[in-house]
């Protein structure tokens, strides 16, 4: 079972089936803002348009001095993608380990709870392992977003520090330091129906490390030079103050660190 749309502003939850089709192929392909599942235990997905956004932020939306976000440039959203609804839930990970995969590393919830916990603990590496699981399972070539994807989506046609505007209220994401992650979707969703793209957990990207953005792709390419040896978090987590959930933040780490604010969304091409 998959998690529907949060009802409301208070995040009550209601369960519904994700779609598929027989044999975890659907009968046609999804169109922008439709959500499909490639199979009974893949993350639910949600298909963003084509498009184009102005990337990063301008000093007066860092809430900091901060270069990494700037120089701020436009980006081409050439095709339709899909991306992930919800952030990689503890049950979609376990079910992975249970098969086989994610070289059978079952993370620890600090207690929390799995289920429809967002998956903690995990590093850049972790995340590459579910991803490539997911692809031999479902036969469609899953991966973690580009960081302009990821930004994309989180936007979903805003310019403001978050999605839903310039402020941000405890009712509206979970973040500083609110003692631990929740249930995906108990906050309401963007414009494209992505859900928690503002904390509750860090999330990887593919792209490589740079200082700025001097030089960066003007399409979603994975940004492959720069620092390699750091990989991006995007949207900020439970324990981050309001200016790093914001969605032009980015942060840094080690590939091979894991903690228990880092966690991931996965994407998909679209044929």
């Amino acid at each position: 079972m998959k998690l529907a749309h949060a009802l409301g502003a208070l995040g009550i939850l209601a369960l519904a089936a994700c779609a598929t089709a027989p044999g975890n192929a659907r009968a046609a392909d999804p169109g922008v803002g439709e959500t499909f599942c490639d199979c009974p235990d893949c993350p639910e997905m949600v298909v963003v348009p084509a498009g184009t956004f102005n990337m990063g932020a301008p000093e007066s939306k860092t809430d900091r001095h901060s270069s990494e976000e700037r120089p701020v440039h436009r980006v081409t959203v050439g095709q339709p993608f899909a991306i992930g609804k919800y952030e990689v839930t503890f049950a979609e990970w376990d079910a992975c380990v249970a098969d086989g995969g994610c070289n059978g590393y079952r993370p620890d919830d600090r207690g929390w709870g799995r289920g429809k916990r967002p998956v903690i603990n995990v590093n850049y590496q972790d995340a590459k392992a579910y991803t490539a699981w997911l692809s031999r399972e479902t036969g469609h070539a899953y991966r973690l977003p580009s960081e302009a994807e990821w930004e994309y989506a989180a936007r979903a046609g805003t310019t403001t520090r978050y999605h839903f505007g310039d402020s941000i209220r405890t009712s509206q994401a979970n973040y500083s330091f609110s003692g631990e992650t929740v249930r995906v979707g108990s906050f309401s969703p963007n414009l494209f129906g992505l859900h928690d793209v503002h904390g509750n957990v860090y999330e990887w990207v593919e792209d490589c490390w740079n200082e700025s953005y001097a030089g960066a792709p003007s399409d979603t390419d994975v940004w492959t030079t720069g620092d390699c040896y750091y990989r991006i978090l995007r949207g900020g987590s439970w324990i981050v103050a309001p200016r790093y959930v914001r969605s032009a933040s980015r942060n840094k780490y080690a590939p091979g660190v894991r903690y228990n604010d880092y966690g991931f969304r996965v994407a998909r091409s679209l044929p």
